[in-house]
């Protein structure tokens, strides 16, 4: 009863700062569009057969409710405070987005009258026809959204969802905005969502980036400004792509958990989007590498290596390793762990030991488990060779390397790898203690 007393108080305290900001930045961002002449509309051509249907400014106006409440829902402070932070940040970037790309909403609304008049003519006296671009709503709907699911059982979540979905259409067919500011919205509150997700993730271990890392982050950061400029002069749709990449940039430069992936294996719905374009082309690079290689390689009778896999599974238990990847359908039917690692680079001494530590609890739990990563040669490899050198009786990490790389020969591991199962080896033969935290 303290905590949510406590919690109230804050919720009221927040609303009293955040209130005043959304309504001065909006008015004051409106008001100096409104003196300029360049504004345009931007209007597919098939949107002139959107119906206009007064009775839904119910739900488009519902929102400013949903926007107070959600504060008071939060279940501690810290996810208060980071709920208060996407709120504040869905309003900066929009009054940003306002003043560098204004755009119009060009068709003339009818006159309403009666219940539905009065909600219109009090949404006039605040909302402008300038600034649609980077729809605030929207990226309100998307966030209001996310967290509000969070807060909602399971058995009713549909309810959310039709309620969030009747706030989206509503406001096309309230004739508020154009297609084209939804599209923009929904992309800023994706983003917003990433960037300060609804729940917070766990710090599961501190990430330095490596010489690799480093290249990977300018290789992708460079694509990701490439796909910029021309999306921004050519192909729009390449902005998606951009930004994918930049995320992904990111996650070299700070770490797996930039793109978090629960222990479900899933990720948020706002990543899982905004990483589609980049999935695509991972997928088809994976379906070009992994044609000619045996799917799966058996290393004894207990552990099976190989590629993520696409057709369905023989082995009780799985150990997901990639980071770019979701779980796979083909493996709902077994137990399932994940300890994301990141493509192309040599992973740290303690992701090492995770892996390890839970590659050997499925195996005495299950017997047989299916360690994969997305090609089955480098990430899955190396903790199979870490994993014979704790609980095998190989003496040496060649002997080791040797023998996996006889049971699957397409394996790359690198001096980097090679340097870090030396270490590994060290590790567990000269000190007993991290021997029993491999075990745990």
């Amino acid at each position: 009863m303290k905590l949510r007393s406590q919690l109230n108080c804050l919720a009221v305290g927040w609303l009293i700062i955040l209130a005043p900001f959304f309504l001065v930045t909006y008015e004051l961002v409106n008001q100096f569009t409104a003196t300029r002449a360049d504004i345009n509309s931007v209007v597919y051509s098939w949107e002139q057969y959107i119906p206009f249907i007064p009775l839904t400014i119910l739900p488009y106006c519902s929102l400013a409710l949903l926007y107070c409440i959600s504060l008071f829902l939060c279940r501690s402070v810290s996810e208060q405070t980071r709920q208060a932070c996407r709120l504040v940040l869905a309003s900066t970037i929009a009054c940003i987005s306002f003043l560098l790309f204004p755009l119009r909403f060009s068709f003339i609304r009818p006159i309403v009258e009666g219940f539905t008049g009065w909600w219109f003519n009090q949404l006039e006296q605040f909302n402008l026809s300038y600034n649609q671009s980077s729809i605030l709503y929207i990226i309100l709907s998307w966030l209001l959204w996310q967290h509000f699911l969070q807060h909602t059982p399971k058995r009713l979540r549909w309810l959310i969802h039709c309620w969030f979905l009747l706030i989206g259409i509503s406001v096309l067919t309230t004739w508020q905005h154009h297609f084209i500011d939804v599209m923009i919205g929904v992309a800023i509150g994706m983003f917003i969502d990433w960037l300060i997700p609804v729940k917070k993730i766990p710090k599961t271990h501190i990430h330095i980036p490596c010489t690799q890392s480093k290249k990977l982050t300018k290789y992708y950061a460079t694509a990701a400004l490439v796909c910029l400029c021309f999306g921004i002069y050519s192909t729009p749709w390449l902005l998606w792509l951009a930004l994918s990449l930049f995320i992904v940039s990111c996650s070299y430069h700070f770490g797996v958990n930039t793109i978090y992936k629960s222990q479900h294996g899933k990720y948020s719905a706002a990543t899982y989007i905004l990483l589609f374009p980049w999935r695509c082309l991972m997928t088809i690079s994976r379906w070009l590498y992994t044609r000619k290689i045996p799917a799966i390689s058996p290393i004894n009778e207990h552990i099976f290596m190989g590629s993520y896999p696409c057709s369905s599974v023989k082995q009780k238990a799985i150990l997901d390793l990639t980071f770019e990847f979701p779980r796979a359908q083909s493996t709902y039917n077994c137990v399932y762990r994940c300890i994301p690692m990141l493509d192309l680079v040599c992973p740290s001494m303690m992701q090492l030991q995770q892996a390890v530590s839970e590659l050997e609890k499925l195996r005495t739990q299950h017997n047989s488990v299916l360690i994969h990563c997305s090609l089955g040669l480098s990430r899955s490899a190396i903790v199979v060779v870490a994993w014979l050198l704790a609980f095998d009786d190989f003496k040496t990490v060649e002997q080791a390397c040797t023998f996996v790389q006889q049971q699957r020969p397409q394996i790359v591991l690198g001096s980097k790898h090679m340097e870090l199962l030396e270490q590994w080896h060290i590790n567990i033969t000269q000190n007993p203690m991290n021997m029993n935290l491999v075990r745990c």
